[in-house]
């Protein structure tokens, strides 16, 4: 199969009025009685048999009209419906046609093709640059007449702040928890493939993008004799040194693991097209800080951010969230924060433009339980000036069904939102419009928070019940979203 930037984003686990005025209350407005919608809700929420929470918000987008609300005010790990208020947190801050950059410098001079000095691949924090890209870099390298350098290649990841991973409590071999640095590459994972060769089996591990797989060193992985664990790791400094179960390993199959030390790994498939070309590097070595007086020979710009952000709201790429918002936090301070202080600064950026709502976010993505934002909070956040008309075209169409799971095709186009999931947790908010063509803001959020944490101790990346609970919680989301659309 042909891996696309697009199909790298699906693996990962990623037009409209104006809204209301921010300061229109919640909670605190007597609902419309509407019975059709009253005997929506209470029905699905009766028949869900759902454990835990749950909280339901819909509102008029247009007048801030509230239209009903269960358990409104009761705070929820929000999980990826965060990713919407960092895509505003971003886009208002950065700007839409922002661009993240990725640049080769020469420390030294060049002379007839020959740079007598350093050679430096300085990451400007680009959260979705791939293999092409950096194949693209050195072409435009080749393409300045350089042809050999005497000194070291180095790379450079500060722009950001460094973390080792998003949320601690996540298993260290999950894709969608990844280190995120200033200079990033193919969402800061390896593709780790294997085969069955008789009694053994053969392994790679390539950097592979839509037009190249170059196989890499700084990540390597060895097949363990044992049941459990299915995966271990271990920091060798400038490796990333996985092991892999054999009893969990099939005839033959692949999956993405996270890479630790992106900078080298970055450095790595970069000198592997430097040398395509003809420019021989040393091995790739990391600085802290990037010397003055150094020149830019080429440079790649990733995608405007408006580009970015859509693709983060369909495909829910966490490096692209927490990249953005901590670019945007650096941006608007002039300082690095790290990842906690970043996303505190984007819960009272947050609460200021919403008019007081009281969220809490550890981080940007939702990816960390520890977050909490109450369902009134969300569409009072979707429904203040202007939000409505940046995040709407580029939250993800969510398709409405009937019961036997045909699109309803009045319903095309109707619902646009951001979901939100992680075991036990099941969240939805965006926009819908209604059958009588009202602009709706909604949010329906559930979570089994004890359920979770039983979760965390039984160690495993789904959990006992923790599918069939999902399962169910989406199911209640279909459910409102068919009677909202078709009955009010």
């Amino acid at each position: 199969m042909k891996l696309t930037r697009r199909t790298m984003l699906a693996g990962l686990a990623s037009s409209y009025a104006t809204g209301v005025s921010a300061e229109a209350p919640m909670s605190s407005l007597r609902p419309v009685v509407r019975p059709s919608y009253q005997t929506i809700t209470e029905r699905v929420i009766t028949q869900s048999g759902l454990s835990g929470e749950i909280g339901i918000v819909l509102s008029n987008a247009d007048t801030g009209e509230l239209i009903e609300a269960h358990s409104p005010d009761v705070p929820q790990p929000p999980a990826s419906v965060t990713k919407a208020v960092t895509a505003l947190y971003a886009l208002e801050q950065l700007g839409p046609l922002h661009q993240f950059e990725t640049t080769i410098y020469a420390d030294g001079t060049v002379t007839d093709g020959v740079l007598d000095g350093n050679l430096i691949l300085a990451g400007g924090g680009d959260p979705n640059l791939v293999t092409d890209d950096l194949a693209q870099l050195a072409q435009r390298l080749k393409d300045t007449g350089l042809t050999e350098v005497k000194g070291n290649f180095f790379v450079w990841d500060d722009a950001l702040v460094n973390l080792d991973e998003i949320d601690r409590t996540q298993l260290d071999h999950l894709g969608y928890n990844p280190t995120v640095t200033g200079l990033n590459l193919n969402f800061n994972r390896v593709h780790f493939e294997w085969k069955r060769d008789g009694a053994n089996y053969t392994t790679a591990m390539d950097a592979r993008s839509a037009n190249y797989r170059p196989v890499v060193t700084t990540s390597r992985i060895r097949i363990a004799d044992r049941a459990t664990p299915v995966f271990t790791y271990r920091d060798l400094g400038d490796v990333d040194q996985w092991s892999v179960a054999r009893s969990a390993l099939n005839n033959g199959g692949s999956r993405w693991l996270p890479v630790r030390h992106p900078a080298l790994y970055a450095g790595e498939v970069f000198a592997t097209f430097a040398r395509s070309q003809g420019i021989v590097l040393k091995t790739a070595a990391e600085i802290a800080d990037l010397p003055s007086g150094v020149t830019a020979m080429a440079s790649f710009q990733g995608a405007p951010l408006t580009d970015l952000m859509r693709a983060m709201m369909r495909y829910s790429t966490n490096i692209t969230a927490e990249a953005a918002g901590l670019a945007t936090t650096t941006k608007d301070t002039g300082q690095k924060w790290g990842l906690l202080a970043s996303a505190a600064r984007m819960s009272r950026w947050a609460r200021q433009r919403a008019g007081g709502i009281s969220p809490y976010f550890a981080d940007h993505s939702g990816l960390g339980d520890t977050s909490r934002l109450k369902a009134s909070d969300m569409v009072r956040f979707l429904t203040a000036p202007d939000v409505a008309r940046t995040l709407r075209p580029i939250m993800k169409d969510i398709l409405v069904r009937n019961t036997q799971g045909d699109v309803i095709p009045a319903t095309q186009d109707a619902v646009q939102a951001k979901t939100g999931t992680l075991n036990f947790v099941s969240n939805l908010a965006g926009y819908l419009r209604a059958a009588d063509g009202r602009n709706l803001a909604f949010a329906i959020f559930a979570a089994d928070v004890q359920a979770r944490e039983r979760g965390k101790i039984d160690g495993s990346e789904s959990p006992p019940g923790a599918r069939q609970w999902n399962r169910e919680a989406k199911a209640l989301q279909q459910e409102l979203l068919r009677g909202w659309a078709t009955q009010l």
